[in-house]
């Protein structure tokens, strides 16, 4: 054999490539054991890092070969080995699925608390790639600490990635389902999410909605109420499992305020929503609430008015209908001057105001 022969004739067995890889990280590669052997034996070192800080043992756990990786740590290497990102052979063993070599990093001690760059743990990766075995591997020997440190659970992972039966496996196990994101985890999002409840219902993952509203999830956390995120994607079974569980139903976004509840603002374009939200007691008489009555009305709003939503482009040539649905919700209101000059503007709009305003004042002086 070739090697066996330039080894014989005092070839280096640690020159480097340009990168930094030797010999004996490619025969880990190949998994080849006699070539392993003859480089070892020969004086290749079980330690040496490529560019990016990965030795051999590293390559035979991200790669999977379980024969070299037995080999190496018989001689003695360094089963918490990490690379330059800080990721341990251990959290790419997990990222790849390599349940064999999993099972055996952990048979022979390997940390699974190491945390890479990122602040993930292996428990994160396996979660988030939804392999269950790994996963179950991993829970026993995972330091809650850690991941509480980490700013992110596991279960935000498998909700985000609709990992089910990984989700049912961490709150079997007594993971928090109300564990929130940290600060910087959530200002990562756009809508600055922060439940494992959230990433399901964003996913429209009923299943997963319900699974962690069993086990306690609190629907009224995040900054954006779920049940916003149900009424836009105009699921009506995710809402009732929501309000079943205490959903507030006049939900508001500080972030953007409104003098009227959000799920009306959300539910506008859907009728049939509005009218089941309607029934169950959200805050219809609000949206006709306006301080300026007759008068004129500012251009610039410090809480935006229902008045001022529906003259919007966007929701005006739904205006008719949504003042109809609204007024069969209240008692006698008055229509504030912005109101009465939005309608008023739509000729087409002529009769069906004729139409409900007889309707609505049959209702107020029918005995």
């Amino acid at each position: 054999m070739a090697a066996r022969l330039l080894v014989q004739y005092n070839a280096d067995t640690n020159h480097r490539c340009n990168r930094g890889w030797t010999a004996l990280h490619e025969a880990v590669s190949r998994n080849d054991l006699e070539i392993i052997d003859i480089l070892v034996k020969g004086g290749a070192k079980i330690e040496s890092a490529n560019a990016y800080g990965i030795t051999s043992l590293f390559v035979a756990a991200e790669s999977g070969q379980l024969e070299a990786l037995r080999y190496l740590a018989k001689c003695g290497a360094d089963i918490n080995t990490q690379a330059s990102d800080n990721a341990s052979a251990l959290y790419e063993a997990c990222k790849n699925g390599h349940v064999p070599i999993v099972e055996f990093l952990l048979s022979q001690g390997a940390d699974a608390n190491k945390a890479n760059k990122d602040g993930l743990l292996p428990l994160h990766i396996a979660a988030k790639k939804g392999i269950c075995k790994i996963v179950s591997m991993l829970i026993p020997v995972t330091s809650r600490t850690r991941i509480k440190r980490s700013g992110i659970s596991p279960l935000h992972l498998a909700a985000e990635r609709n990992n089910d039966d990984i989700l049912e496996e961490l709150i079997d196990a007594g993971y928090d389902v109300n564990t929130a994101l940290s600060n910087e985890r959530s200002c990562l999002y756009e809508d600055r999410r922060t439940t494992p409840l959230y990433f399901a219902v964003f996913n429209n993952n009923i299943y997963a909605t319900e699974l962690l509203l069993q086990a306690g999830a609190n629907p009224n956390v995040d900054l954006i109420n779920p049940l916003l995120i149900s009424i836009r994607h105009g699921c009506l079974k995710t809402m009732k499992l929501l309000l079943d569980h205490g959903a507030n139903i006049d939900a508001y976004i500080s972030s953007h305020p409104t003098t009227f509840p959000a799920t009306i603002m959300f539910s506008m374009k859907y009728l049939s929503v509005l009218k089941y939200l309607l029934d169950l007691g959200c805050d219809a008489g609000s949206c006709f609430e306006c301080q300026y009555g007759n008068g004129p009305h500012p251009s610039i709003y410090f809480s935006l008015k229902f008045c001022e939503m529906v003259s919007t482009p966007e929701i005006s040539r739904w205006a008719g209908p949504i003042i109809d649905v609204l007024l069969d919700y209240v008692g006698n209101v008055q229509l504030c001057s912005r109101l009465k000059e939005h309608i008023d503007s739509y000729e087409d709009w002529s009769w069906f105001w004729i139409q409900t305003l007889s309707h609505h004042l049959q209702l107020v002086f029918t005995p």
